[in-house]
């Protein structure tokens, strides 16, 4: 389908696409999508994996490595796990994204398809709310080198692997020792991710507009290791000091292998994702909604 002729003053004049990958019927709502912007005057692009693994023609391919360069909104339709992939490839070029809930709980992801047209048209029109959320720049070093570099809008995980014997590990913070922790793991987590793994190892929930960082142990041996949260100025350093079979893990989806005395240096990114929410989005209400906070027993076993 070839876009509509674009006006200078067309807000978000580019606009590229990203789908769930593999996800069963997300062409209808793909092209759905589409179709909304292009009539709206938008050039629409298509990241190249969701193009070809999606049945939706006409429209223009381009890499996730490119796209940021390319366009000046882009919008997922998929879950959270989408957003946290194409959210650290866009965040060097500031690109806003917007994301249409087609997952699970979907906290990053605050679109439900049934409103599609509806709230896209008002928000295309410039009624929507910008929020920047921070990331973690994490560093896998050894022998005092960095080997390996990753961003991470949810975590960076140290824990064990596939033996299932726990890790010892050396936590120091801005160069000052804080404590050795025999466990599972250990998680480092922005605000964003306080709300997923984080979360589910007992960990607080940080509102995204606190600038810090959680620090969440998993199973420890001794429980008197309890989470903290730091100032994200501080430079969080990991050194692995027994675990045969370790790994290092950036939002579940960049994998590093880590030996005994290697070090996981986390820092606080110079980049920051910028999210385009509803005019009217309440952090509160999704957290309210998302986690059954106003639902009694009695209605949470009837679902």
């Amino acid at each position: 389908m070839a876009p509509a002729a674009l006006s200078a003053s067309v807000l978000f004049p580019r606009v590229g696409l990203v789908g769930r990958y593999n996800s069963p019927g997300i062409a209808e709502p793909l092209e759905r999508l589409a179709q909304c912007l292009a009539g709206r005057g938008r050039a629409v692009t298509i990241e190249a994996e969701t193009a070809a693994l999606t049945p939706v023609a006409g429209y223009r391919a381009v890499p996730a490595e490119r796209l940021g360069a390319e366009v000046d909104l882009v919008i997922v339709l998929g879950g959270d796990g989408t957003m946290l992939s194409i959210a650290r490839l866009l965040a060097p070029f500031g690109v806003p994204l917007i994301g249409i809930n087609q997952g699970r709980l979907g906290f990053l992801t605050d679109i439900v398809l049934t409103d599609l047209e509806t709230m896209l048209a008002a928000m295309l029109e410039g009624e929507y709310e910008q929020e920047e959320r921070r990331l973690l720049a994490c560093e896998h070093r050894r022998e005092g080198s960095a080997v390996e570099r990753s961003l991470a809008l949810n975590d960076v995980v140290v824990n064990r692997g596939v033996t299932g014997s726990m890790i010892e590990c050396a936590i120091h913070i801005d160069g000052r020792f804080v404590s050795s922790l025999r466990a599972d793991g250990l998680i480092v987590a922005t605000p964003t991710g306080s709300t997923a793994y984080a979360l589910s190892s007992q960990g607080p929930i940080v509102h995204p507009a606190v600038p810090a960082f959680a620090l969440v142990p998993v199973a420890p041996h001794a429980l008197t290791h309890r989470p903290i949260v730091v100032s994200d100025a501080s430079e969080l350093t990991i050194t692995v000091l027994k675990g045969r079979d370790c790994g290092l893990h950036c939002d579940g989806q960049a994998h590093f292998r880590l030996q005994e005395g290697e070090e996981v240096r986390v820092t606080r990114a110079g980049e920051r994702v910028q999210l385009l929410h509803p005019r009217g989005y309440d952090y509160y209400a999704m957290l309210r909604e998302k986690l059954h906070w106003t639902e009694t027993p009695e209605k949470l076993r009837a679902r």
